[in-house]
């Protein structure tokens, strides 16, 4: 009776403590069918982790970027080098945006409803601070860009397919 009491105790102190971390713990809720993210709480920033956003209407990019980032993830002392926040649809990844929460923005160029330019113009009016990033498989006409958004610099591009090391990187040296 005793032994079966301590371990209630013992499962019970195991749940208590989990349920601590799991509260502590960011809180990602996902859309089963299109793998785009709904929500995540509010967390202190650590200050040598890096915010990435990854918006891409293919879902096979954003979750192979995704992985990559994150299977790179570990600075030698556990703690994390990248928090990786994955959208595929432009409209929700705008009215998700949190201003002052990211470091960097990886926009694809050709999505559906909003192009990875006007959402990055829209994003530029709430937060001056995030580099941005833009992602294709098409060649773009920079003279043509200029015209059409004469606010936009295409400071960083990665041309799609890219190589996971070079992928892995290019993201290194935008967030040094």
């Amino acid at each position: 009776m005793n032994r079966t009491l301590a371990s209630l105790n013992n499962i019970n102190r195991y749940l208590n403590t989990h349920q601590h971390l799991e509260n502590n713990s960011i809180d990602r809720q996902f859309d089963s069918k299109s793998h785009n993210q709904l929500t995540a709480s509010k967390i202190p920033k650590n200050p040598i982790c890096r915010r990435i956003l990854i918006l891409d209407d293919d879902v096979d990019v954003t979750l192979t970027f995704r992985s990559a980032l994150e299977n790179d993830n570990n600075n030698g002392d556990g703690a994390r080098i990248f928090e990786v926040y994955t959208y595929n649809d432009s409209l929700l990844a705008l009215s998700d945006f949190k201003q002052n929460f990211y470091d960097l923005m990886l926009l694809d160029i050709n999505m559906p409803k909003m192009n990875g330019f006007d959402f990055c113009e829209k994003i530029s009016k709430l937060d001056i601070n995030v580099k941005t990033c833009f992602m294709s498989a098409a060649e773009i006409n920079h003279e043509a860009l200029r015209e059409i958004h004469p606010a936009i610099n295409i400071g960083c591009f990665i041309k799609k397919p890219i190589a996971i090391g070079h992928f892995i990187n290019r993201i290194n040296a935008e967030l040094d």
